[in-house]
Formats: structure tokens, sequence, C-alpha cells
């Protein structure tokens, strides 16, 4: 079967397969996207509800290299960021196999190299990929996430996931229930409630909650003061808003948003319009689900209980690595999660690296896809092939030809460092070396 050999092979199409396509097509460096789906940036393309929107200013999540376009608004539609993404897609010339399947990604023992092992889905063919450096940017979002709960299998009603939810309309007067108080339950709450739903949702935890705008101020006051100050006026500013919410199911951690986010990537809850839904009423929380019992029953952990035409769970994904990744222990661990935290979570061993899973988003995104490309270069660059002949008591050293970019790095620099490299090696000390840079000869 035949070998496709390429530098880097890319594994996920989503924003941070993408992103670091794009950062490695700017260094010139060749790689290829490997994507399951028959399209980039499939959860937000088919499994996003219709009134999504970033909920971050345009500024803070753009991609490398790339600003959102000047005529687009501050917070960005779902269909707008597909406009973006696939912008992107052709401004950097980002070559894509879709419908490719990785089933098994591993160290070939021969070559030192990653072989990635594929099914195209389109025509059922087996494929043989192999790479020096591997990205996988699948993700943290590749699985949906359903609880196991007590029950759910004989539930009569309807149940789905968050990612089959587009909007309300066919839940008009239905009894609805939405497990989860992320951005995706408060805000599918919501929409269900504009829909003229009966609806209900279940707040397990504390949670902090803002309007986009008093987000997107805390992030401008990032740049000038320290967390701890910021997190107080954004407390400040959703007490005033807000006021108490504890009798209506809603209470706030006491460690800040922001502080919160860095320690353990627990991201705040942007509000729009939930809240005030709730304290009027229009949408009732409920503490956790102890289990469902006969019919469309739902039974919770304070021992109300109350039926349900419909549930809908807003828990999250979970990443699919370990199923095809199989020399994981190199970057991830036994959930599937880069073992170093943030920021040094994007770099593992023996030329493998993850995209994506710093759960900071798409700003989280850029920084790693920026790193990789970068190291990715820096390591090409500075590779040093030693000649077996010496003339006297001089050796030839030349460099791949990806050295004489000028936008990487100066010469002089990359010399200094192969020969303190090499100053480390079992070479004799003292020796001057000749080394070439296409017709470029520096002499030591």
């Amino acid at each position: 079967m035949h070998i496709i050999e390429v530098p880097v092979v890319i594994v996920g199409a989503g924003p941070a397969g993408i992103a670091t396509a794009g950062c490695l097509n700017k260094l010139r460096i060749s790689n290829i996207v490997l994507e399951r789906d028959d399209c980039p940036a499939s959860l937000w393309r088919k499994r996003a509800y219709d009134r999504l929107k970033l909920h971050l200013g345009k500024e803070f999540c753009s991609l490398p290299h790339y600003p959102f376009p000047s005529d687009f608004p501050k917070f960005v539609p779902r269909i707008d960021f597909l406009r973006y993404i696939d912008s992107y897609i052709a401004h950097f010339s980002i070559a894509i196999n879709y419908n490719c399947s990785v089933d098994s990604a591993f160290i070939d023992q021969s070559s030192g190299k990653w072989r990635l092992l594929v099914t195209n889905n389109s025509s059922g063919a087996s494929e043989i990929y192999e790479a020096e450096f591997l990205v996988v940017a699948s993700g943290e979002n590749s699985e949906e996430y359903i609880p196991n709960i007590k029950g759910l299998e004989s539930y009569q009603g309807e149940s789905m996931h968050c990612s089959k939810y587009l909007n309300g309309r066919e839940m008009y007067k239905k009894n609805v229930l939405v497990v989860g108080c992320g951005n995706s339950g408060m805000e599918i709450a919501y929409d269900l409630s504009i829909w003229g739903a009966y609806t209900s949702i279940v707040v397990r935890s504390q949670v902090h909650y803002f309007t986009k705008e008093m987000v997107y101020a805390g992030m401008l006051m990032l740049k000038h003061f320290m967390v701890e100050k910021v997190d107080k006026m954004m407390i400040l500013m959703s007490k005033l808003k807000y006021g108490n919410m504890f009798k209506y199911g809603l209470t706030r951690p006491k460690e800040g948003p922001f502080a919160l986010k860095i320690k353990g990537g627990t991201t705040p809850t942007i509000d729009v319009g939930c809240v005030e839904k709730i304290k009027k009423g229009k949408v009732k929380v409920y503490p956790g689900i102890s289990s469902i019992k006969e019919g469309k029953i739902v039974k919770f952990v304070d021992g109300q209980h109350a039926h349900f035409d419909v549930i809908i769970f807003a828990t999250g994904y979970k990443t699919n690595v370990l199923k095809w990744l199989k020399d994981y222990r190199n970057l991830f661990n036994e959930n599937g999660m880069p073992k170093p935290s943030y920021p040094n979570h994007w770099k593992g061993e023996h030329g493998i690296y993850s995209a994506g899973f710093s759960k900071r988003g798409l700003e989280g995104i850029s920084f790693d896809a920026m790193k990789i490309a970068n190291d990715i270069n820096f390591i090409l660059t500075s590779r040093v092939t030693v000649s077996t002949s010496f003339v006297g008591q001089k050796a030839t050293f030349k460099c791949n030809s990806q050295t004489l970019e000028p936008s990487i790095q100066p010469i002089d620099q990359l010399v200094d460092w192969s020969l303190q490299s090499l100053a480390r090696s079992s070479l004799p000390k003292g020796l001057s070396f000749d080394v070439d840079f296409s017709s470029k000869t520096y002499a030591y």
C-alpha cells in the first residue's frame, strides 16, 4: 500500500487544526489536515443551535494572522463565523482531506516517524500517512457527553444532546428540561422560553453569570489590572445587575470568575436573557437529577419530581483521542487530555503536539497554533547534517533548505545555535567549521 509522506499531519479541521495549518503554511512548512467529516468546523456547521454567536468580542476570537473583517459585529453570529473560517482556509491555502477517519496513530519503530492508518469514508479505501510531526487537533469536543442517570434508558419522552438542538419551534407548550447551566444550557433554556415551551433547567453547582458586555469589559480590564481586582469589579457588576439570586436557585462561587478560569478552565456563564426569565418564573430552576421514574417523571436530589416531555442535555463533550492515538503517553493522560498544564500543554515527546485542549476557547487555540508552528519551524531550521569527510581540521555542515527563510531568525544566530549544540556532542573540541547555507559559507 502506498504511504503518503508529509512533514506534518494535523488530525481535525476544527478551528484548532485550521489555525495550526495556517501558521505552518505562513512558515512554508508542508502539512495536511485529516478531517473525518465532510466539512471544516463541523461542530459549528452541523451541531450548533441557530441563535449561537461568539460570546466574546471578536478581537479576542480571531485566528492567527487574520483578524475578523471590520464590518463584522462585535459578537460574531455563527453564520458569520463560518464565513470567516472558510475565508481563513482559502487565504492560507490550507489542504484538508475530508471524510478521513484516523483509525490508529503510532510511532513506527523502523522509521521513528508517526504512522497513521486512515479510512477514507467516501471510497472505503485504507490509507497510510507518515509524518515526523503529529498535531492532535481533534479537540475537547469530539463526542457528546450524557451523564449516566438511573432510569434514563426507560424514559418514555424525547431526550437529546444539545448538539441536536436547533431551535424551540417544535417545543411549543411542551414541558422541557434542560440539564446543564453553562453557556449552551442557559441560552437553550432562554430560546425554549421564547418559543413558548414550559422550560426548566438543572443547576447543580455554583455559577457566575454576566452579560456578554460585562465579560467584554472584564477582558479589556485584564490588560491593565490584576485578576483579583478585575474579579471584584465583575462580581460587583453582576450583583448590581441581577441582585441576590439565591431564592431562585442560583448561587455564585466564592472565587472570582477569571481566577476560576485560569485555575481550572471553568468558564463563567454568559447570560443572554435567561436570568431574567428565571426571575419572572418563565424558567424554573431544579437541583441535580436523582433518577428518572416511570414514564416521563424526573426525580431531583431535593425530593421534588416533575413530568417532562423532553430532556435536553447541555452537558458538554468529551475527547476521543484515546480511541485512535496508540502512543498517547507521549503527551496525553488516561482521560485523553494533555498531561502538562497550561501553558505547557501543547507539546509532548517524539514530535507530538496538541491544539485546542487548553480550555481557553479561540484565544487558547491561537496560542497553541502559533506555539506549535514556531516550534516545528525551529526544529527544522536548526537541523544540521554532519559530513563524514574532513578536510584538514575542518568539517562541513549543511542545513536543509528551509534554513534560508529570512523571516525566521538571523542566519548568524542560527549558526551560533548549531555550533553550541555541536560543542556538546562527541566531536573533538577546538575544530573550526564551514557551515554551508546554499552558497553562503560561514567559517569558524
